[in-house]
């Protein structure tokens, strides 16, 4: 699987995409990053938190895969950005929008994607 190319097909799904980055369970970015032209919300310090915080909660999750299923896809809607999280493995994708993004078929198309990369 080339993940760059995964996440720069995911980043044309949608013009309100702002980031698309595979972050490993250790919380360090492994492909992708900030779409060209959009501006940061955050300092790379605090992205590092958060992409190590991304991974313990995915891990935490999993603790409930046998009982409910393995989680397909996370999100978090918040003032300023949609948060979207793709467990794939030991690694999670990280999308992050515009709240205008329609989230309720975006995951779906991501999801796809995500398929044929599998």
């Amino acid at each position: 699987m080339d993940k760059e190319i995964m996440c720069k097909k995911i980043q044309k799904l949608d013009s309100k995409i702002r980031f698309v980055g595979m972050i490993s369970d250790k919380g360090h970015l492994n492909a992708g990053g900030m779409v060209e032209g959009k501006t940061p919300l955050e300092d790379k310090k605090k992205d590092e938190m958060l992409y190590l915080e991304l991974a313990l909660r995915v891990k935490m999750r999993q603790e409930f895969d046998e009982e409910l299923g393995p989680v397909k896809f996370a999100m978090s809607l918040r003032d300023k950005v949609i948060i979207m999280s793709f467990p794939m493995g030991r690694e999670v994708l990280l999308v992050s929008a515009e709240k205008e993004l329609d989230f309720s078929k975006f995951p779906f198309s991501v999801l796809k994607i995500i398929k044929e990369y599998s």
